[in-house]
């Protein structure tokens, strides 16, 4: 069943990347040595790279399990559909191994500048970075849609997501530094990828260069006009001349000026991707209640049917 069929329930990809996550959780209940050579303990991962990848798959709490597991699977059921398979798992990889790369190198500095020898030794691992990074993909996919129970749009799901965890871990986790690295990393790693690195195979455009979709877009609006400049210096630092090599390619300058067609016709394309997609979804889903529904109704009437008859 292809990955555009699957509204109707949690995709066959999603599942088993949760298979994963519990299996790592269990690996490292069962044999606790394990967290060593798979969690990133910047200490080792030279010569131990691989846990720059093991890294994010490996839970150390049924809580951890539990919301990662759960996150992935609503999630995915939204955007797995409209990125496909192979670009879901191509984001899930990049952003989990560059989300890793961040927080061995801020582990580092804290370290050089502290000299705490614990910022080196910590075990650091968990799907969030990744699950933030896919909360950045809602707010492109479907920016204006209400959230469920909450008078909020989609675009700042990202926002609010990362302000309440930094606020619950800061005041109530002692090793903060295991868990907000990751989650500032994921969330921002996730942006990048998809502001200048995913393709889309129906325009063979790279990233998503709308104002919608800036930076300052994750801030409230009377600070845009501050982190906008800040975020121009760091976007021609980051991607200038690659942006500039890939102008003609791309038919588009990224972050810069944009040329005229180029990016409202996509953004509002993806937009109607992720609306059309959450409809026939919440679509299928109502089919599917309603169906289950008059079946109970059936079995009932055949349940009076036969005591009446029993009597």
């Amino acid at each position: 069943m292809s990955s555009g069929n699957m509204n109707t329930g949690f995709t066959r990809l999603c599942k088993g990347i949760a298979v994963v996550l519990v299996g790592g959780y269990t690996v490292v209940q069962i044999v606790p040595s394990a967290l060593s050579y798979l969690a990133l303990i910047p200490a080792k991962t030279i010569p131990f790279a691989w846990n720059l990848i093991t890294a994010g798959y490996v839970e150390q709490s049924i809580y951890g399990v539990v919301v990662s597991t759960v996150g992935l699977l609503f999630i995915g059921k939204l955007l797995q559909p409209i990125w496909g398979s192979k670009g879901f798992l191509m984001f899930i990889f990049i952003v989990n191994f560059l989300t890793a790369v961040c927080v061995f190198v801020t582990a580092l500095s804290l370290y050089y500048v502290t000299r705490d020898e614990s910022y080196l030794y910590l075990p650091i691992s968990g799907f969030q970075g990744v699950l933030y990074g896919l909360l950045v993909g809602v707010k492109q996919i479907m920016p204006d849609q209400q959230l469920p129970f909450l008078k909020l749009r989609a675009k700042w799901l990202p926002t609010l997501a990362l302000l309440l965890s930094i606020a619950i871990i800061s005041l109530f986790t002692v090793d903060s530094v295991s868990y907000l690295p990751t989650l500032v990393f994921g969330t921002y790693i996730g942006w990048i990828y998809l502001r200048y690195w995913q393709r889309k195979p129906e325009t063979k455009l790279k990233g998503d260069p709308s104002d919608e979709f800036a930076f300052s877009t994750f801030f409230p609006e009377f600070l845009r006009p501050v982190i906008d400049p800040i975020a121009a210096i760091f976007d021609r630092m980051l991607c200038g001349k690659r942006s500039e090599a890939s102008n003609e390619e791309t038919g588009y300058t990224l972050g810069v000026a944009l040329l005229p067609g180029s990016d409202p016709i996509e953004a509002s394309r993806r937009r109607e991707r992720g609306a059309r997609a959450l409809e026939e979804r919440l679509a299928a889903e109502r089919l599917a209640a309603g169906a289950k529904a008059e079946e109970s109704q059936r079995d009932n009437n055949v349940a009076i049917r036969l005591a009446s008859d029993n009597v």
